[in-house]
C-alpha cells in the first residue's frame, strides 16, 4: 500500500513538473482595429508600443470604419481598440449599442478632389497655381463640378454604407448644390459615382485605379499627399471650406447633410443609422468588451502622446492636441489617460 502510495506521488510530481517545465508566461494579445486612412501613423504607434510591450502580439486590422464597427459588434472580429475615420461612427453606431463609454477626438483633415495630371477628362480642374504639397495647393475653379458632369467621367470612391470616405463624397455632393444653389446637382453628379470595391491581399494589384477606371475622387488630403509623393502624375485640388468638411466652425452647415446606413445587426438595435456631415475628425475608443483593457489603455496613451502625434505629423492626419473629448465622456475615461485628453463641448 505504502509503495503504491508512492509510486502515485511520483507520477504526480513528475506530471507537475512537466506541466511547469511546458508552462511558459501567456502571450497577450491585443487587437487594433482602425480606419485605412490612419494606418500609417498607428503602425509606428504599435511599433513603439512593441518596443516597450515585447510580449503582446499585436493583431492589426485596417478596414472601412463602418464595415469594421459591424464586424467588432457581431462578434466577427475581435477587437479591443477602434480607430475610425468618423469619430461619429463611435457616438452614433457604438455608443448606442453598449460597446463603448467615450469617443476621443485624435485627428482633423479635411477632402480633397483628386485625379492625374494626364487623364484629358480633368484638364482644367485647378484653378492657377503651382502644385507643390503640402505648401502649394491649387484650388478647384470656381465651376469645378461641370468637370465631372461631362460625359463618361467617372467618381470613384468606397461605398457609403462601408466607410466614412465613401459617406463623406457623398456628403460633398449634395453640400455642393447647397453652396452653389444648382437644382438637382447633387443628383446628376451622383450619377457619375462608382462604388470601387475593397481590395487586399492578391486581389489589391486588381483593384480600380485612378486615371484608369475613373477620373476623380474624393480623398483625405494627407493620403492623396502620399499619393503624390508615389506619383509624380498625381494631383489634387482644394475645395471651398463650405463643402470640403475641414472647418469647424462650419459644423452647423455641414449637419444640414447626413448619411442614413443600415444598423448593425443586433437584437434588439435600431434598424438604421443616421450619421450628419461633419468636419472630417478621426475617433478612437476601447472597446467595453475588449479582452485587453490595460494594454488597450497603453496603447491609446501613446497614441495621444507625443509619440502618436509624432507619427500622424509625419503622416497624416493631423493631430488634435490634446485630443479632444465630450465633457460627459471625460468622465468615462481610464484615469492614465484623463492628463492626455482636454473636454470640449464640440469636435475641434
Amino acid at each position: 500500500m505504502r509503495r503504491t502510495l508512492w509510486c502515485a506521488g511520483l507520477i504526480v510530481a513528475s506530471v507537475g513538473t512537466v506541466a511547469g517545465v511546458r508552462a511558459e508566461p501567456a502571450s497577450r494579445h491585443l487587437n487594433i482595429c482602425h480606419a485605412g486612412s490612419v494606418g500609417a501613423a498607428l503602425a509606428e504607434v504599435e511599433k513603439a508600443f512593441k518596443a516597450e510591450h515585447s510580449d503582446v502580439v499585436i493583431s492589426d486590422i485596417s478596414g472601412g470604419s463602418v464595415a469594421l464597427a459591424r464586424r467588432l459588434a457581431t462578434g466577427v472580429q475581435a477587437c479591443d481598440v477602434y480607430a475610425s475615420a468618423d469619430y461619429l461612427s463611435i457616438d452614433r453606431m457604438l455608443k448606442p449599442a453598449g460597446l463603448a463609454d467615450y469617443t476621443i477626438v485624435f485627428a482633423r483633415g479635411r477632402m480633397v478632389l483628386s485625379y492625374l495630371a494626364g487623364d484629358p477628362k480633368a484638364q482644367g480642374i485647378a484653378a492657377a497655381g503651382d502644385f507643390g504639397p503640402p505648401a502649394s495647393i491649387p484650388d478647384a475653379v470656381p465651376q469645378w463640378y461641370q468637370r465631372l458632369l461631362a460625359p463618361g467621367v467617372r467618381v470613384g470612391g468606397a461605398h457609403p454604407f462601408l466607410d466614412p470616405g465613401g459617406y463623406r463624397a457623398h456628403m460633398i455632393l449634395e453640400l455642393a448644390q447647397r453652396h452653389y444653389g444648382v437644382p438637382n446637382l447633387y443628383n446628376a453628379l451622383l450619377e457619375h459615382y462608382e462604388v470601387v470595391p475593397a481590395a487586399d491581399g492578391a486581389d489589391a494589384s486588381a483593384a480600380p485605379t485612378l486615371g484608369r477606371e475613373f477620373n476623380f475622387q474624393f480623398s483625405y488630403e494627407h493620403s492623396a499627399a502620399a499619393a503624390a509623393k508615389r506619383n509624380p502624375a498625381y494631383r489634387y485640388v482644394h475645395l471651398p471650406d463650405r463643402i470640403d468638411l475641414s472647418t469647424s466652425t462650419n459644423g452647423e452647415y455641414y449637419a444640414q447633410s447626413s448619411v442614413t446606413l443600415p444598423g448593425l445587426g443586433l437584437a434588439g438595435a435600431a434598424s438604421s443609422i443616421t450619421i450628419p456631415a461633419s468636419r472630417a475628425a478621426w475617433g478612437v475608443t476601447i472597446l467595453r468588451n475588449g479582452a485587453n483593457q490595460e494594454d488597450a489603455s497603453a496603447f491609446v496613451g501613446l497614441l495621444l502622446g507625443p509619440i502618436g502625434t509624432a507619427a500622424l505629423n509625419a503622416s497624416g492626419p493631423s493631430p488634435v492636441t490634446p485630443a479632444a473629448v465630450s465633457p460627459g465622456d471625460y468622465k468615462r475615461i481610464p484615469q492614465a489617460l484623463r492628463a492626455l485628453v482636454t473636454p470640449q463641448p464640440a469636435a475641434p
